[in-house]
């Protein structure tokens, strides 16, 4: 079991790896070795609470297939474990992000003071312009 916070652990079984070839520089090891790592998890997974998989789902974007499985490709480092802590590491800040409960919206309204200044300011701008207009027969 891999823990993601107090309350939330994935099991190992859940966590599909796929080892692909890198793309990019990187001489002739690139096209020996499959060092990228792609990792599939699927959103629907039991051991994930209802609200965390909603914000999940949300936090994932491009990233989730059809199917309900995010989709994570590490390619950034020369070695396979090295990818795959990484695909790993990304996997489970997604998680822990999706944990943590956004903060409800308080509606404010803006006081009087600014109301009032923001018509006061209005009414000296159109002042201002008045001002400038020149008056048909004052020249």
């Amino acid at each position: 079991m891999i823990r993601v916070t107090d309350r939330i652990e994935i099991g190992e079984h859940e966590i599909e790896e796929t080892f692909v070839r890198a793309s990019g520089p990187g001489g002739q090891n690139v096209n020996k070795l499959s060092t990228a790592v792609r990792l599939r998890f699927n959103v629907g997974s039991p051991s994930l609470p209802d609200d965390v998989r909603a914000r999940l789902r949300g936090i994932a974007g491009s990233r989730l297939t059809k199917e309900g499985d995010i989709v994570l490709l590490a390619d950034r480092h020369r070695t396979q474990e090295r990818n795959r802590a990484d695909a790993l590491e990304r996997l489970l800040d997604m998680i822990r992000r999706a944990a943590e409960r956004p903060i409800p919206r308080r509606k404010t309204r803006p006081p009087k003071s600014s109301k009032r200044k923001r018509l006061e300011g209005k009414k000296h701008r159109g002042q201002i312009k008045t001002m400038r207009r020149v008056k048909p027969g004052f020249e």
